[in-house]
């Protein structure tokens, strides 16, 4: 199994697989930054534009309405023109969205550049993970499937940071700079990732062994890691594990076995395991935004006012504080994501947002039923939206992210992971579309105890439907997957052996 090739060599971590990783989730930072910079230049939108709260709501979550379409169609494209210029699309079509942003001399302009970039987000949030996981060892692939989510974080506080520092600009320049200057590194980005190799996954489906052997010997540590890498592929890409040639000539019987077919096998006629793989991958995507953290992150500042703190500058420093959090947790998963495992990481981080939905609902509730101010109720709201950000980011954030991005069969990846964006991105959208109406029809306490009660579901779906996947390669999927019955102990016991 490529899961003990090389024994302690493939515990390193590879310098150039990892270079490549980290240029190819670049692309999270800049939606990240978009995410996080939209909080607070809704406060100067509003003010500029007159919008009501139904228009910004939509200003909101028009951007994940828009990444659904993008995501469903990155599957099938990155299987046409690749993994690397998939990436390469989709920093141009953020930095087309970025620019009609920052022009804005309405609200329905922006409407549209917010909806170009959210095209560009659901491409960049598919392909992302799956090149990171395509180019890495199973040792490393929760590390380096990761850094996509690293790249949302640092975006995110970079968007907050930017908040404070050009709300010092006029009203109309301020929140334009903010939303505009997204472009600049998208372009970039869009020109930088054409230096980086393609995943040799992807040129092995298209009979390109000679570039993706040479591929692999850059991204193993060994020769005999690289060698069985390679034919683990092979023989999963239906080509004779022992060819030699540089190119292969496949068959069109071959090309419809390999590329052919895919949403049928997927979602109209799938096999016992690719159901249960489906399911893994939707739920998870389902549960990540269910739970409310969009809520949290987009609407902090409205929660913060909630809970007591109004003025407009401490505002934003409350939701640079989110970002930090964001930042340092996710990063600390990403350490340990390949030791702790996957299960392990998920059910802790959901037992702790559930504690924690709970009980900022609790405080909330608390500070709109009282006539007074209350400082603990304050400082309990704050305390719990920290260690929320915490939970949430710790395991549930990353893990969603690298679990659909490992899981699916090499012909069935890149749409299975499209499928599951898809639903993430719905989610966001109908947390971030409906979280102000929601608290206007059940209060803002109410509508924390409903995402608590959502992240009860969560934490039962993870313990009796996600099996364990550390340690284990991307070939070795099928035979998790095809036992459901099977235990984590015993996965991780196989993953370590």
């Amino acid at each position: 199994m490529e899961s003990v090739v090389g024994g302690e060599s493939q515990r390193r971590l590879n310098k150039y697989a990892c270079a490549c990783a980290i240029v190819g989730s670049m692309i999270s930072i800049i939606f990240g930054y978009d995410t996080g910079v939209m909080s607070g230049a809704m406060i100067f939108i509003k003010e500029e534009f007159e919008v009501k709260e139904s228009q910004l709501e939509v200003l909101a979550g028009i951007l994940n309405l828009c990444a659904l379409v993008g995501s469903l169609c990155a599957g099938r494209t990155s299987d046409y023109i690749g993994r690397r210029y998939t990436i390469a699309l989709a920093s141009i079509i953020f930095m087309l969205g970025s620019v009609l942003m920052g022009y804005s001399p309405n609200y329905n302009v922006l409407l549209a550049g917010r909806c170009t970039a959210g095209i560009g987000v659901g491409f960049a949030l598919m392909i992302a993970p799956v090149y990171a996981a395509e180019i890495s060892s199973p040792k490393t692939r929760g590390f380096l499937s990761s850094l996509p989510e690293i790249g949302i974080s640092v975006g995110i506080l970079l968007g907050y940071i930017s908040n404070n520092l050009f709300a010092k600009l006029t009203l109309k320049l301020g929140w334009r700079v903010m939303l505009g200057i997204a472009a600049i590194p998208s372009l970039l980005l869009a020109i930088g990732i054409l230096k980086m190799p393609e995943s040799p996954r992807w040129l092995i489906m298209k009979g390109r062994i000679g570039e993706a052997k040479k591929i692999m010997y850059k991204v193993c540590d060994d020769e005999e890691e690289a060698q069985q890498r390679l034919k683990d592929i092979k023989r999963a890409a239906g080509i004779d594990e022992n060819c030699t040639d540089d190119i292969v000539q496949i068959s069109k019987s071959g090309r419809k076995v390999q590329t052919g077919g895919v949403w049928k096998e997927l979602l109209l006629k799938p096999t016992p395991t690719v159901r249960r793989m489906l399911l893994a991958g939707v739920g998870i995507h389902f549960f990540e935004h269910a739970t409310g953290t969009e809520a949290v992150i987009l609407y902090g500042p409205r929660i913060f006012k909630k809970a007591g703190v109004t003025a407009r500058k401490k505002l934003l420093l409350a939701t640079v504080g989110v970002g930090l959090t964001k930042l340092v947790f996710i990063t600390l998963s990403t350490f340990i994501i390949d030791r702790v495992g996957r299960r392990k990481l998920l059910l802790t981080s959901v037992a702790g947002m559930i504690v924690s939905l709970t009980g900022l609902a609790t405080c909330l509730t608390v500070v709109e039923h009282s006539d007074e101010k209350l400082i603990w109720a304050l400082v309990m709201s704050l305390i719990f939206v920290y260690t929320f950000i915490m939970f949430f980011n710790v395991g549930l954030c990353p893990v969603c992210w690298v679990y659909s991005a490992e899981i699916f069969p090499m012909k069935l990846r890149a749409a299975g992971a499209s499928v599951s964006v898809a639903v993430n991105r719905a989610m966001n959208a109908t947390v971030s579309m409906t979280f102000l109406s929601l608290s206007s029809a059940i209060t803002i306490g109410g509508a924390f105890y409903l995402y608590a009660g959502m992240a009860v579901l969560a934490l039962f779906f993870v313990y009796f439907w996600l099996p364990e996947t550390m340690g284990r390669s991307l070939e070795d999927m099928d035979e998790i997957f095809s036992k459901p019955s099977k235990n984590s102990r015993t996965e991780l016991e196989l993953a370590n052996s």
